[in-house]
């Protein structure tokens, strides 16, 4: 993994599969250096499924091919749901946000690229989430 690589929140994986303006920004995110965690894909394949109306095979085609593009995908284990109990309580953050920035903390990332989070919020010094949509 690269010193420096962008993690990206489910909602970019999804964008990247549709149409819009908001594809094209999430398809140049995915042709930069990044990082996701196993609960993105979960997360892509149950909106690909209810929202997108996408085939399972077409949804582990795409979750295959998003894996293997990434520099990193990172697996929610134990000490990150601990990192996250704490992230909710520091900073009043939705449990489920929470793991995939701890997932984010843990690759090293600087920057965690969310619709759903608030834009320019740092979290432990270190990472900074931003909204590439806006």
């Amino acid at each position: 993994m690269p010193a420096v690589a962008n993690f990206l929140d489910a909602n970019v994986l999804v964008y990247s599969t549709t149409g819009g303006a908001k594809a094209i920004v999430a398809q140049k995110l995915m042709s930069e250096p990044f990082v996701i965690s196993t609960q993105a894909l979960n997360e892509f394949a149950n909106v690909g499924r209810r929202k997108l109306g996408l085939s399972w095979g077409r949804i582990t085609q795409i979750v295959s091919d998003m894996a293997e593009t990434a520099e990193s995908v990172i697996a929610v284990e134990p000490d990150m749901t601990k990192t996250a109990l704490r992230l909710v309580q520091h900073y009043n953050l939705a449990f489920y946000d929470a793991v995939m920035i701890a997932a984010a903390l843990k690759a090293d990332c600087s920057i965690y690229y969310s619709e759903d989070l608030h834009h320019g919020l740092t979290i432990d010094t270190t990472l900074t989430i931003q909204n590439p949509f806006l």
